[in-house]
């Protein structure tokens, strides 16, 4: 069989807006003959006749967090501390200090297109979808769930889209093994604007951030801004999602990437 890559990330631009405005990223464009007055800087002496057609090199400046376009978010980003359930709670880890094994593992797809913006999904709904698809959880499969938020990146809804996955489905995933989750949503959490009304109306604060702070009792990674997860089939595929090795880091930017291939499925598991 060919092996098959298919791209699961989100550009990271100026013109669509994959954040709340006051977080977007801003990418300065610069020219391969804006950068001349530096290289000349660098190797004194020279002139913009010494450089091939008066160019130096296109760059760019990117003012953004660790959290802009499509990212993996660290255990420490949830909590200062992680591994509460299994025993003595210790020092969540930081981008840095994820292990890579994590990052590289074949992939489970829950689709979740059918339920509403603000939905938060339960571990029944979790169970409900891997009988569907067949599938029994293996520690470090990597699970991603496909929201309405995917058909929405692009427009101005696209931070409220979406259901969201709660304490209990996040903790099903966990206690099976799962380290590393991911969704086509802003947030692993449903959007803030449904958790601040249903506070509003229960005055039940547990809610806020319910899935990420599952990572208090079990550590965990997800990653968040995915796309084109729609291409995927329910399991059956590989995903590798490196992040860029940020020291101390709350999260890193990745080119998350699916890959088909049987001869990768048929290796042994760590």
């Amino acid at each position: 069989m060919t092996r098959q890559f298919i791209d699961l990330s989100i550009f990271l631009e100026n013109d669509v807006l994959s954040d709340p405005p006051p977080l977007a990223p801003k990418i300065t464009y610069q020219q391969h003959a804006e950068t001349l007055p530096g290289f000349m800087a660098m190797i004194p002496g020279t002139t913009p006749d010494d450089y091939p057609d008066g160019e130096a090199a296109a760059a760019e400046w990117v003012t953004m967090t660790t959290h802009s376009g499509t990212h993996l978010d660290a255990p420490y980003h949830f909590h200062s501390t992680m591994d509460a359930k299994n025993g003595e709670k210790k020092a969540s880890i930081t981008i840095d200090e994820v292990p890579l094994e994590w990052c590289f593992q074949p992939g489970v797809k829950l689709d979740f297109r059918h339920f509403p913006d603000g939905y938060v999904a339960t571990a029944q709904d979790v169970e409900t979808e891997l009988k569907r698809i067949g599938h029994e959880l293996q520690p470090l499969d990597i699970v991603v769930v496909n929201t309405r938020a995917g058909s929405r990146y692009g427009h101005t809804d696209f931070v409220e889209a979406g259901c969201g996955m709660g304490y209990e489905a996040t903790m099903y995933l966990l206690e099976r093994g799962v380290r590393l989750t991911g969704t086509d949503a802003w947030s692993w959490d449903a959007p803030f604007s449904y958790t601040a009304k249903k506070i509003a109306e229960t005055g039940d604060t547990s809610l806020i951030w319910e899935g990420h702070k599952a990572g208090r009792d079990i550590g965990y990674c997800h990653l968040e801004k995915l796309h084109n997860l729609e291409a995927l089939p329910g399991h059956g595929f590989f995903i590798s999602c490196f992040p860029h090795k940020v020291r101390r880091g709350s999260a890193g930017w990745t080119r998350a990437v699916a890959i088909i291939d049987d001869a990768l499925l048929a290796l042994p598991r760590n």
